[in-house]
C-alpha cells in the first residue's frame, strides 16, 4: 500500500492477526514514510508483520490478497479522508495465474529479494510492461475511448490518445484541472479529443482513478485499471500494478461511472489555466519548464521539461542543487530534483536553451 491512514482498516488487520490470520503488509517508505509511520507502528504493536517497501523505489501499488485466491487491485489508497470525494476503482481478481504472480512478487518484496513480476494472464506492472499495456489498449480502440487519470504527463500516452482521436475514435477525458497538463490538453484538443475537468478544490470530485475504457459497447471492449498514472515516473520507475479485462460486468460498471463523471465535469478551456513558465532559446533551441512538489517533507521536486531538442542533456538547478536527465525523442524530460525547498526558482538548460520555473 502506497499510503495507509485508515484507523478502521488498521483495526481490521489487527483483528485478523488476533484471530490467527497471517497478516503481512508492505508500505511505501520512499515518499510516504512519514504518512505511513503511524500505521506501521500500530500494526507492529498488534501482531501484524509489516515491512517497508523496497528502498529507493516509490511503492505505489495498492492491493489486498486473501488466502492466495483473491486479489483486490485498486487505484486508491487506504486513506479515510479520500473516500468521500475522490474517484477511485477496485477490481476483484480470482484468476489463479494472476493471484499467484501477485503473491510471488509480494513474497519477494517482503523478503527484500530482487524479482521480475510475472504478467499472469492480464496484469499490468510498472516498470515491466505498463507503458506497452496502456498503449496497446489505446491503440487497439476502434470506436470509443473513455479515460480518467490523475496525471497527463507521459508524451507517449498523450500522443497515442491524440492519434486515436485523429483516426476517428471518440476520445473523452475526465480529470481534475491542473496547469501542468495544459500542454498535453492543447495537443489532445487539437487532435479532436473531448476534455472535461473538475476544479481542484474540496467541493468538487477529485479524479484520482486511473482507468481506460476502450469500445465499451462493442465486442472489442476492454478496460485497463490500476495504480498507474500517465506519467514517466509511474510507468517507467515506480512499482505499480493494474489489470486489463474484457469482463462485461467490469467494463459496464467502470464505463458507466466514467461517463457519469464526464457529464458532471466542465468543458476544458485553455483560458482556465495560468500562463506557462518562461523560456528563451539560443537560436532555434527552445524549452519550457514546469515543476511540482513531489514530497515537501523530503524537499523532492519534479521538473517537467518540454523542448525541441531530442536526446539532449537537460539540467535543472536550484539553491545549489542540480540534476540532469536526457530528453526523449520528443524533447521531453522529467527531472527529479531533490534538495531545494518548495518555491525555489529552478533554472533548466537543455542544449542551447534556458528556461525557468518554480514549484
Amino acid at each position: 500500500m502506497y499510503e495507509l491512514v485508515d484507523s478502521t482498516a488498521e483495526a481490521d488487520l489487527a483483528a485478523d492477526a488476533a484471530r490467527g490470520v497471517d497478516v503481512r503488509v508492505i508500505l511505501d517508505q520512499h515518499l510516504e514514510k512519514s504518512a505511513n509511520t503511524g500505521a506501521y507502528e500500530y500494526l507492529i504493536a498488534h501482531g501484524v508483520h509489516v515491512r517497508w517497501g523496497p528502498a529507493g523505489t516509490t511503492y505505489h501499488q495498492k492491493t489486498l490478497t486473501v488466502d492466495d485466491a483473491t486479489s483486490l487491485i485498486m487505484t486508491g489508497n487506504l486513506v479515510t479522508e479520500d473516500y468521500a470525494h475522490t474517484r477511485d476503482f477496485a477490481v476483484i481478481d480470482t484468476d489463479h495465474a494472476d493471484v499467484a504472480a501477485i503473491v510471488a512478487t509480494f513474497d519477494a518484496d517482503f523478503a527484500g529479494a530482487a524479482s521480475t513480476p510475472s504478467d499472469g494472464i492480464d496484469l499490468v506492472w510498472s516498470p515491466v510492461n505498463s507503458q506497452a499495456s496502456v498503449l496497446s489498449v489505446i491503440d487497439g480502440a476502434a470506436h470509443t475511448l473513455a479515460v480518467e487519470n490523475e496525471e497527463m504527463d507521459d508524451p507517449a500516452v498523450t500522443s497515442a490518445l491524440a492519434a486515436a482521436a485523429q483516426r476517428g475514435v471518440d476520445v473523452t477525458i475526465t480529470m481534475t484541472a491542473d496547469p501542468e497538463w495544459d500542454q498535453a490538453f492543447a495537443e489532445l484538443a487539437k487532435a479532436g479529443a473531448h476534455i472535461r475537468v473538475y476544479a481542484d478544490d474540496s467541493t468538487d470530485l477529485y479524479i484520482h482513478a486511473k482507468a481506460i475504457v476502450a469500445d465499451a459497447d462493442w465486442p472489442s471492449r476492454r478496460v485497463l485499471v490500476g495504480s498507474q498514472n500517465f506519467s514517466v515516473a509511474s510507468l517507467d520507475y515506480n512499482r505499480e500494478l493494474g489489470i486489463t479485462t474484457a469482463d462485461p460486468a467490469v467494463v459496464a460498471t467502470i464505463a458507466a461511472t466514467v461517463a457519469s463523471d464526464y457529464a458532471g465535469a466542465s468543458p476544458y478551456s485553455p483560458s482556465q489555466a495560468p500562463p506557462s513558465a518562461s523560456g528563451s532559446g539560443s537560436g532555434a533551441a527552445r524549452c519550457t519548464a514546469t515543476a511540482s512538489v513531489y514530497s515537501a517533507s523530503h524537499d523532492e521536486n519534479n521538473v517537467y521539461v518540454h523542448s525541441n531538442q531530442p536526446y539532449k542533456d537537460a539540467t535543472a538547478t536550484a539553491s545549489g542543487y542540480s540534476h540532469t536527465y536526457q530528453t526523449d525523442g520528443s524533447g521531453y524530460a522529467l527531472i527529479y530534483l531533490n534538495g531545494p525547498r518548495p518555491g525555489a526558482q529552478i533554472t533548466v538548460t537543455v542544449g542551447g536553451a534556458t528556461c525557468t520555473t518554480s514549484d
